[in-house]
């Protein structure tokens, strides 16, 4: 079994943010076509926005909170997910009470944390279940820029090698320091030690990957990344494993019932900030 120490380490947190970019968990979007997960992605990112009902909205967030488990959402995602939505609604309770705010505006204010983490969820759901080369190759489909879907393949083959050298730099950083002979009143002096080896970490990472960003881009270019965004040929070569089957439509069928379902409730229901 594995130790709590060894769960909290930093290479736990590495191998967690590849695992999540890469899609390596499976799950139930990771198989369906990258074009119907961002469809997928675009009507629940945009719904929310278009009632103020806390029961509609309770419904979708119910049903994003189900689809990220069904995605196998990895623990430190929903983990950071769950500390910004606690510190979120902290935060909007003690506003309110500062401006002399009532009821309704703390319920106006949760409305709004609603559907922000209503949309969070989504984005959790579709995008841990997307390796960069579907992305890139949803974007094209859908005749995003080239340079668009070109950027983020490179934005997630550049992740790790950035997290890597970071990592080395950093530690390299900590065996060539002394340790603090006082670590001050209530060791401030630790924080601060720390956050001034990561501010110095960044440049010399900068340095040290200028020669694989060009290697990671000559590769890219090899594989007709930009190509097959410009040219209609390669786009078609790039592409002819694409392919909405039965399962897809069964998916986009479902989600959009489901959100019939939450308006259907939300009227039967009604709830909203100007009833407190």
């Amino acid at each position: 079994m594995r130790k709590h120490r060894d769960v909290l380490s930093v290479e736990w947190v590495k191998l967690e943010l590849l695992r999540t970019a890469y899609a390596t968990r499976g799950g139930l979007l990771a198989r369906r076509d990258p074009r119907v997960v961002v469809c997928w992605y675009l009507v629940l990112a945009i719904v929310p926005w278009l009632t103020h009902n806390v029961t509609t909205l309770a419904v979708l967030f119910g049903m994003c909170a189900a689809t990220v488990l069904a995605c196998r959402v990895g623990p430190l995602i929903l983990g950071l997910f769950a500390f910004g939505l606690l510190t979120e609604t902290t935060y909007l309770l003690i506003v309110a009470w500062f401006f002399d705010g009532d009821v309704n505006t703390v319920v106006s204010l949760l409305t709004l944390t609603l559907k922000l983490g209503t949309v969070s969820l989504a984005s959790m759901a579709a995008f841990v279940s997307l390796d960069p080369e579907k992305l890139s190759d949803a974007l094209i489909s859908m005749r995003a820029p080239a340079m668009l879907s070109f950027g983020v393949s490179y934005g997630y083959r550049m992740l790790p090698i950035l997290m890597d050298e970071f990592h080395t730099i950093v530690d390299g950083q900590r065996l060539r320091t002394a340790p603090l002979e006082r670590r001050g009143w209530w060791r401030l002096k630790v924080p601060v030690r720390v956050a001034t080896t990561l501010v110095q970490g960044f440049y010399p990472m900068m340095l040290n990957t200028a020669k694989r960003t060009r290697t990671t881009v000559e590769a890219l270019e090899t594989r007709g990344f930009t190509f097959a965004g410009e040219s209609a040929a390669g786009r078609r070569i790039r592409l002819a494993y694409l392919h909405v089957g039965p399962a897809d439509v069964v998916l986009m069928v479902a989600t959009l019932a489901l959100v019939a379902v939450a308006f259907a409730v939300g009227a039967e229901h009604p709830v909203y900030a100007r009833d407190f």
